[in-house]
Parts: C-alpha cells; structure tokens; sequence
C-alpha cells in the first residue's frame, strides 16, 4: 500500500509524520487489526513500526503462550509494561507502536500511553473479532472457553479502560486502506 492509496497527498502525509513528535501507539481488542493497520501506518509515514508483542517473545526468548503457562498473566502484564515503556522511551518521533490487547488496561501502561504517545483506540464489532482471532491459535486467553463468549466478556470489560483513548477509529471489514484513511484524517487533527 502506498501514499497514492490514501486520500492524502504525498506532501500532507510527510508534513504529517515530520508533525509526530511523540510515538503513535495503538490500543484495542486482539483481532482488531493492530498490528496490520499499524504496518501499513508506518509504511506510509516512513516509520518504524514495533509490534510489542513480537518485542515481548523477542526479549523473554518464550512465545506469549508460553509465558502464560509457565508465568501466568500477571508476570506477562509486568514484562509486556516495562517493553512498552523501553519502546516509547527510546523513540520519540515517527513510530507506530502495536500493544497487546490486555496492555491498555493495566492502569500504568495505560497512563504512560497516554501521557508520551499519541493513543489510538482501533475497536471492531464482535462478529469481526471472532472471525479475524479465529485464524491463529496464538491467543492464550481464548483457549479456555466459548472464544465469542470470552470476546464478548472482554470486550465489555475492557471498553471503559480503551474509551480514555483520545482517538478512536472504528475498523470495519472493508479495505484495510478505509481504516488506515480514518487514522490519517484524526492525526492529521491531532495537536
């Protein structure tokens, strides 16, 4: 996907990213499409892009359900806060940064994302989140369980702590280009 691909000319989306002072950071349920929007984000403002997720496996040497077992949620929740906080301390400019679903709720993640980061709540409908988390079998907390009943349970619970994101973009199941064009227009308002 390329700038021509947006509604932004080349030159309103270098004026843009040159703007970004702070990383971009997006927040929302797994399956929402975080780490897909956030690729292409960064694609397109000639950014880094850091799935901190893939930080977090990189860095405990052990996949995230891995960690689950054999930590449980809580030591994930610690290790996953600290690798944000190192992501946003050592990029300040133009980087999109993809969290984890569960990172926006733990309330110093949270306050930290909000504080040095632009934050970007990206939120689906449940049919949508069902059908996108039901292609991989890397997800620990749907194991156990009903993975709509589970989605749904989660989705409500998280949705006050996702909802303190200044921004917030629905992601639909048309074009990914739809989403990314969304984004653009609400950071191209940001101040």
């Amino acid at each position: 996907m390329d700038v021509q691909q947006t509604r932004f000319s080349p030159q309103e989306i270098t004026a843009l990213a040159r703007r970004l002072d702070r990383p971009i950071v997006l927040v929302g349920m797994m399956g929402v499409g975080k780490s897909s929007v956030g690729k292409r984000l960064a694609s397109i403002l000639e950014c880094s892009f850091v799935d901190a997720d893939d930080e977090i496996e990189r860095s405990a040497q052990m996949t995230i359900p891995e960690i689950f077992e054999a930590y449980g949620e809580g030591f994930f929740r610690d290790g996953e806060r600290r690798v944000i906080a190192r992501l946003m301390a050592e990029n300040k400019g133009c980087i999109v940064i993809a969290t984890g679903g569960g990172a926006f709720v733990n309330d110093e993640t949270r306050a930290l994302i909000l504080d040095k980061a632009v934050t970007i709540w990206l939120d689906s409908e449940l049919d949508t989140l069902v059908e996108r988390t039901a292609r991989k079998d890397n997800r620990p907390l749907l194991r156990d369980g009903n993975p709509r009943e589970i989605l749904s349970r989660l989705r409500e619970t998280r949705r006050p702590f996702y909802a303190q994101a200044p921004i917030h973009i629905l992601s639909g199941t048309g074009p990914l280009i739809q989403t990314i064009n969304k984004v653009l227009q609400e950071l191209s308002q940001w101040q």
